[in-house]
């Protein structure tokens, strides 16, 4: 048994002891640990040198030897992959980056063979991308790099026929960086015998409503996801097994597209996070997992987790605001929705798959809402219920399309690789703003305001969703953002809040991937006209 497996089975073992050692009423709050794997470098050389001398025309050009008289991490020592990061930068911007090699669907020995034979500048990408299109997004940073790619209806010879009429997005990340989650149903999936020769402990599987193929490489964990329903093709539902073929042909065209060799990271240990001396008259907060009784998937609790899994600017520009349910708030009848204290709502039933949460479905995330306007009156500020500021909270890159409803801020660092989702804010706005793919935000930094966007204007109440993602070997994973949110709002109002409410029993819940008859639906008197987030 490895290193990391040996790892996560400790963890596994520890983890219900280390709850009860520190039950949800304990005043403290802990950061993650993550582990930081060793790349294989030497490996991706090789690699890229079968794909390079697969065309003798160019196979020259590279040179593989290693400069041993200069340092082991600077650039020149590869030169083979400084050559190759000059070709693909071009379009993938930033990929030295990376500290792991890059796996892209670009070939770029054919690229390079093609130029040399004089192939127009105007060929399109996608004859060297297996017909996908030019990238959606690129990012790569200290912890590794993630990419969105396309591929249209009718692309790709041999692809077989399928009902769903928009291009199918497929997502890349590859990491090395892991969240140390205790999750009962990480690991899990079964072969795919048609790659099994090319990538031997490759395994697929559905959670959180993405299929997912999960392996390793060089050392570095990666995972190619797209979003599907397991269930009847639909014209605008993909289902699952229309999106197996269109990520097989994907991992089937993965190339080593640049990255480079630097520094090992270091494994980032969990520890207790520092909060404000000063004790808040007013802030006060129930515990993590003390969500309304009876609004969880078949009645059932919520899901207690001490974790504050990042150190952040809480999302709103002001103080006070509000974490409580817009969809079952008339059911909390001892507060209103703008009070506090504050009340988890991550395990809230919903069609969303969440580990998580017991059964496997929940909300995904936390609604928040603003202070009411007060009264107009003499030295105060003027209030416009429709203009209150929400802000990135950490220096991130954007992923975000211009159709889409949610933004998402990536943070790849040294010590983190992590996900912020904001939703609700008006799409149009965010457009007219520049809130789009690649761009960079600042900690602070408006990048909207509080709407109620949902499929429409007016599609739900005036809040914003906020929810959280790590990545581990299955790939992006909801996490509670509950007290993460509870840390941050504390450094806003520079005191501490105080807890409030029942301690909530610990139990680790299973994950589930058919969406049961039986879900209960949120209250439609509050928010939206249907099912929200």
């Amino acid at each position: 048994m490895g290193r990391n497996s040996l790892r996560f089975v400790s963890l596994l073992l520890a983890w219900p002891s280390l709850l009860v050692a520190a039950p949800i009423a304990a005043d403290e709050f802990r950061s993650p640990s993550l582990t930081a794997l060793r790349i294989e470098w030497r490996a991706a050389l090789d690699q890229l040198r079968s794909e390079i001398n697969s065309r003798p025309q160019i196979a020259g050009d590279f040179i593989f030897a290693p400069r041993r008289s200069v340092p082991r991490y600077d650039p020149r020592a590869m030169p083979a992959l400084v050559q190759l990061n000059a070709v693909s930068s071009r379009f993938f911007t930033g990929i030295t980056r990376s500290p792991v090699p890059v796996l892209l669907p670009f070939d770029a020995a054919a690229y390079l063979d093609a130029q040399r034979s004089g192939a127009p500048a105007t060929l399109a990408l996608a004859r060297y991308q297996a017909d996908f299109n030019p990238v959606d997004m690129f990012d790569a940073g200290p912890a590794g790099y993630s990419a969105t790619f396309s591929l249209e209806p009718g692309a790709g010879d041999g692809m077989p026929s399928r009902v769903y009429a928009k291009p199918v997005e497929v997502q890349i990340t590859g990491s090395a960086l892991l969240y140390d989650i205790a999750d009962p149903a990480g690991g899990k999936g079964e072969p795919v015998k048609p790659l099994a020769a090319t990538y031997p402990d490759l395994r697929r599987f559905i959670r959180e409503g993405y299929v997912r193929y999960a392996f390793t490489r060089f050392g570095a964990a990666y995972v190619v996801s797209i979003q599907c329903l397991d269930s009847v093709a639909r014209p605008r539902r993909l289902a699952c097994k229309e999106a197996y073929p269109v990520a097989e042909r994907f991992l089937k065209a993965l190339r080593v597209a640049g990255g480079q060799r630097m520094r090992p990271l270091a494994d980032v240990a969990s520890n207790i996070i520092d909060r404000p001396a000063v004790r808040s008259p007013d802030f006060s907060y129930r515990p993590s997992g003390d969500i309304i009784p009876n609004t969880g998937y078949r009645k059932q609790g919520g899901h207690p987790d001490a974790m504050a899994y990042a150190q952040i600017r809480f999302p709103l520009e002001k103080a006070p605001a509000f974490v409580r349910s817009q969809s079952f708030g008339k059911r909390d009848k001892s507060e209103g929705p703008t009070a506090y204290p504050w009340r988890d709502n991550f395990c809230e039933s919903r069609s969303f798959e969440v580990w998580q949460c017991g059964g496997g479905y929940g909300h995904q995330g936390e609604d928040i809402r603003a202070a009411d306007c007060p009264s107009p009156g003499e030295g105060r500020e003027p209030c416009d219920p429709k203009r209150r500021g929400v802000v990135a909270v950490r220096d991130a890159i954007v992923i975000r399309g211009a159709k889409d409803q949610a933004a998402t801020l990536q943070v790849n660092s040294r010590t983190e690789h992590i996900r912020f989702r904001y939703m609700h804010m008006n799409p149009h706005a965010m457009n007219a703003d520049g809130v789009l793919n690649g761009r960079i935000v600042t900690e602070g930094e408006k990048i909207g305001v509080i709407s109620n966007y949902l499929d429409r204007p007016a599609g739900t109440s005036m809040h914003l969703h906020f929810d959280v993602q790590v990545f581990t070997r299955d790939g992006w994973i909801w996490v509670s953002p509950y007290v993460t949110l509870v840390s941050a709002y504390e450094r806003l109002i520079r005191a501490r809040g105080r807890e409030i409410g029942p301690e909530i029993a610990v139990t680790a819940q299973p994950v589930a991937h058919a969406l049961p008859e039986d879900v209960l639906k949120p209250d439609l008197r509050e928010g939206a006209g249907g099912e929200e987030n």
